[in-house]
């Protein structure tokens, strides 16, 4: 499934809002496709203030997507936050996806479970009881997918679900999108996917907004391919697309 780095195909919009509309008729063609080939999908899908108006179009593509056929997941959790905690990633994605299309299923991974490796492996044997056929994905400030951070990033892990411990611009990402009131309310471990997972994948639809994703997306792009920025293993994979806005594009058109 992955050979020698390649560009990322990209496509560059004016505004968020029309990054998001044209991601989501690029998910919304694969996820018609693969269901003209099979009789349902199974997708993994981010979490994060970044995805907002994505999932807003996604959510409206009713007529082109029969959402009963598709089997969702999500890519990380923090480790302690129950399922109704404000800042728990299955609550934003209740509350921007889930609530509004009836979704054939959704397995929820459980921050709040008493044994997060046990809770890991779980997860784990779910991903694998069939082919992941799209991870809808974001690139974080410091380059991380999921919440592999270059400190904790694998390229070639041997589990597809572990605990993390959190890096320090990790968690101030998620304080400055306003997820949590101080830096000390940011949990310091989460599960997390892990990069194999995003590798074996079947598609990879990447949705990138903002300015201070920039130097991160010029490093994914244009940089090696190396942990110090996860997302640079996107350069690898033989189905991936990639959009950006003006602000996330900066440094590419620069």
């Amino acid at each position: 499934m992955n050979g020698a780095a390649q560009p990322i195909p990209t496509d560059i919009l004016p505004t968020r809002d029309e990054m998001g509309r044209q991601a989501a008729a690029h998910v919304a063609q694969v996820l018609a496709d693969t269901l003209a080939r099979q009789p349902r999908a199974r997708v993994i899908f981010a979490c994060a203030p970044s995805q907002n108006e994505f999932l807003a179009h996604l959510r409206a593509a009713t007529d082109r997507v029969d959402w009963t056929r598709i089997d969702g997941f999500h890519m990380d959790e923090y480790i302690g936050l129950g399922s109704k905690h404000p800042a728990s990633f299955r609550t934003y994605l209740r509350q921007h996806f889930l609530n509004h299309v009836a979704l054939g299923s959704f397995a929820e991974l459980c921050g709040e479970a008493p044994h997060p490796d046990e809770e890991a492996a779980r997860y784990a044997a779910l991903l694998t009881a069939a082919p992941i056929d799209l991870i809808c994905l974001g690139i974080g400030e410091n380059g991380h997918i999921a919440f592999n951070d270059p400190p904790v990033a694998d390229f070639e892990d041997r589990k597809l679900v572990k605990v993390v411990q959190l890096d320090h611009a990790c968690r101030q990402q998620q304080l400055n999108d306003g997820c949590f009131a101080t830096l000390a309310d940011v949990p310091k471990e989460a599960l997390s996917l892990t990069i194999p997972v995003f590798r074996q994948a079947r598609h990879l639809s990447v949705v990138v907004p903002g300015l201070r994703k920039a130097q991160a997306v010029a490093a994914a792009c244009l940089g090696p391919v190396t942990t110090k920025c996860p997302a640079s293993i996107l350069r690898t994979h033989p189905r991936v697309r990639l959009f950006l806005d003006e602000f996330s594009a900066l440094q590419l058109t620069a």
